[in-house]
């Protein structure tokens, strides 16, 4: 077991995490770039919001909300119905690297979780292109 905080700790907790989704959600609705995500998804958020963070919590080392409510996160099978190409991928990492800069002030953490996430946009992508 490491004595380094985990990217949850790190990042600040909970509450954090629910001010990053929000971050997210507010640059997604408001993006012009991240217009075709943001038509992929629901008018009312709220549902998608709560997801995200409790996925976010276990993701990144803190209690594992999702598993708990949800079960495995299994995120390609989840999404598998929603076209998600390169084009798709860029306009969510730009909404989460832009959510990562409004509550992020260490630049090695943000730098960090950058790159997790970007992992994880390209590991979505369904569509060629």
């Amino acid at each position: 077991m490491s004595d380094e905080p985990s990217l949850y700790e790190q990042l600040g907790g909970h509450d954090q995490v629910v001010r990053l989704v929000d971050r997210f959600y507010t640059h997604m609705d408001t993006l012009p770039e991240a217009a075709s995500i943001r038509g992929l998804h629901d008018d009312d958020l709220t549902d998608d919001r709560h997801k995200l963070a409790a996925f976010l919590s276990g993701w990144l080392g803190g209690p594992p909300l999702y598993w708990e409510q949800y079960g495995h996160p299994m995120l390609r099978r989840r999404h598998g119905h929603l076209p998600i190409d390169l084009s798709a991928a860029r306009a969510w990492m730009l909404c989460m690297a832009r959510a990562l800069q409004d509550v992020t002030p260490d630049p090695a953490l943000r730098a960090t979780l950058v790159k997790a996430f970007a992992e994880v946009a390209d590991h979505m992508r369904n569509r060629p292109g």
